[in-house]
């Protein structure tokens, strides 16, 4: 067997608070990647893997553990390894031909053999006829496969991809799909392996041959899922459907124990809440409680009917869950009694119902509300419960958490929010 691509053991990443502590990204993070293999990193936003990309690009320093590339450690950026961005990342004063041509020029390369290397290039990704043109004049999968032909003119070992499908249209995205898919099988992309991050399950199991399934806070590797199915991949074919179906279990289930129904994540003070409306969730539950799902639906069918990727649909469902309006098991999602109810009522029975759950549920909720009846003026500054959740996670996560409570006690009607004060009242609340 011939030697690993890429080896890469007890890796750690951390960024420095202000409070002089860390914010731990990345623990323990072990890979390989060997010839001939696609590997997707998949799990929620935050979880590491953009910044384990940029780890393995050599663009930044881990603060433990190694990553060697071709039996060399990285430090820097490393000849062979390019990467493909979920921007596209063009110089939009330069043509097509002149982009892809920028990777070669910093290699030093002559002139001859660079505009030779970038026409195959551009040839190869199906642009041929577009050296010309500027960015300005390229549709958004056209702008895309330009970085894909930049990534690949410099003949790289392995390409990174950073979600290089997501800002394309759903059909843009399956053709740019399709069209790599055919490249690699046919051995006619310069490059040996491939690490791909992506949110959607469904392009994870289409794509990859090891799926690398991350936790949050911080990013660990917590199951490595070997994908069998031959190539091309049918998304009817049952077996897909199983190994879909599969993931989302693993991606719901609580750390430590089978997620069983009804049971939601013990909600403290300090638990990192989820951006999510009020809204999102009242148009999921509408939606699970219309035919053809009355009320219980399979996540990855749902995902589907919605369009939308395990990134959006988790949080939201899992919100749900959060409040006891649905539970979820084993990748399925059904309403509670309550959230049946919540459905059958108008506008103003709805605030209530939810303004109940709120603050029988989130236990950050009834503190700052109850913090705001406590004091004579019932006002209190942003500051007051920032600097308490700031104890506990990270600066970002806390604003994320106060934004989130904020908005879901708005729309309750528990208490009221000013953005130029920045301070809590009990002036709209009656």
């Amino acid at each position: 067997m011939s030697a690993a691509l890429l080896d890469i053991h007890g890796l750690r990443q951390s960024f420095p608070r202000a409070d002089g502590d860390e914010h731990l990204v990345l623990e323990g993070v072990e890979l390989q990647l060997n010839q001939g293999q696609i590997v997707g990193l998949l799990g929620r936003t935050g979880s590491g893997k953009s910044t384990l990309l940029r780890l393995i690009a050599g663009l930044s320093k881990p603060v433990g553990g190694s990553v060697t590339y071709l039996g060399q450690p990285v430090n820097g950026p490393a000849p062979g390894i390019a990467m493909v961005f979920q921007s596209f990342a063009l110089f939009p004063w330069l043509t097509v031909l002149e982009n892809v041509q920028l990777g070669l020029e910093a290699l030093g390369l002559p002139p001859a053999e660079i505009r030779k290397r970038a026409l195959a290039a551009i040839d190869l990704i199906g642009l041929d006829g577009y050296e010309s043109a500027f960015p300005r004049e390229l549709s958004g999968g056209m702008r895309q496969r330009v970085g894909f032909a930049r990534a690949l003119v410099v003949h790289p070992n392995i390409l990174l991809m950073d979600e290089p499908f997501s800002a394309l249209d759903v059909l843009t995205a399956e053709t740019l799909r399709t069209d790599f898919l055919e490249l690699w099988g046919e051995g006619k992309l310069p490059i040996k392996g491939v690490i791909m991050v992506t949110h959607n399950i469904e392009e994870a199991v289409l794509m990859c041959d090891r799926i690398l399934l991350f936790s949050s806070n911080p990013g660990r590797i917590i199951s490595d899922i070997p994908v069998d199915l031959k190539q091309p991949r049918n998304r009817l074919d049952p077996q897909f459907r199983e190994m879909v179906e599969n993931i989302y279990v693993a991606m719901t289930a609580r750390k430590g124990s089978p997620t069983q129904i009804g049971t939601a994540p013990a909600m403290t003070m300090n638990t990192v809440l989820p951006r999510v409306s009020a809204n999102l969730m009242s148009g999921l539950m509408e939606t699970l409680a219309a035919p053809p799902f009355n009320g219980k639906a399979d996540l990855p069918v749902l995902a589907d009917e919605l369009h939308m990727d395990s990134d959006e649909l988790l949080p939201v469902a899992e919100s749900l869950q959060m409040f006891r309006l649905a539970e979820i098991e084993g990748g399925d999602i059904k309403l509670t009694d309550i959230g049946k109810q919540f459905v059958e009522m108008g506008t103003d029975d709805r605030k209530k119902l939810f303004a109940r759950q709120l603050l029988a549920q989130v236990p950050l909720a009834s503190h700052i509300r109850r913090v705001l009846q406590e004091r004579t003026n019932h006002v209190a500054p942003k500051s007051r419960f920032l600097d308490e959740l700031e104890d506990h996670m990270s600066t970002e996560d806390a604003e994320h958490t106060l934004r989130a409570v904020t908005a879901w006690g708005r729309f309750a009607e528990v208490f009221a929010y000013d953005d130029d004060s920045e301070g809590f009242s009990l002036e709209n609340p009656t």
